[in-house]
């Protein structure tokens, strides 16, 4: 199931420009092993956007994902409130997030909005529950 939602969504960017954010900052991955860049933009529930790309690194698992990218600088900017993630790949198919970044994405909101795209092209999108449903979230820790 995909969801699509308005152009802009109490002040937060279209997500247009957050798809072309993220198309945008793919140029800066540093994706010399697989080839594959990604770029990602992260939009807080206030309007802030922050951006992250892949950083692949010879002694593997040692890189991240570009979505675990962004989602480190909002945090470390001192956002916990997401809207939509935007993640824009190479080639024409779009790439959701990988199971890891489903997860990290997870501890803070299972209904943040994700879309995928590719180099063109008009982005899928879903709801982060719906590609991770079931997630081992916080609630599910007994305290």
């Amino acid at each position: 199931m995909t969801h699509t939602g308005p152009a802009e969504v109490g002040g937060r960017p279209p997500h247009a420009e957050l798809v072309a954010a993220a198309r945008r900052v793919r140029a800066n991955a540093h994706a010399p092993w697989s080839g594959f860049a990604v770029g990602a933009a992260l939009a807080t529930t206030s309007g802030a956007v922050f951006c992250g790309v892949n950083v692949e690194s010879v002694a593997l698992p040692a890189g991240v994902c570009a979505e675990r990218g962004a989602l480190a600088a909002a945090v470390a900017g001192g956002h916990r409130d997401f809207a939509v993630l935007a993640v824009a790949g190479p080639g024409a198919q779009p790439s959701p997030p990988c199971g890891v970044c489903r997860q990290a994405l997870a501890e803070f909101d299972g209904e943040l909005v994700v879309l995928a795209a590719g180099e063109t092209g008009e982005p899928i999108s879903w709801r982060l529950d719906e590609l991770l449903p079931d997630a081992f979230a916080p609630q599910r820790l007994d305290r």
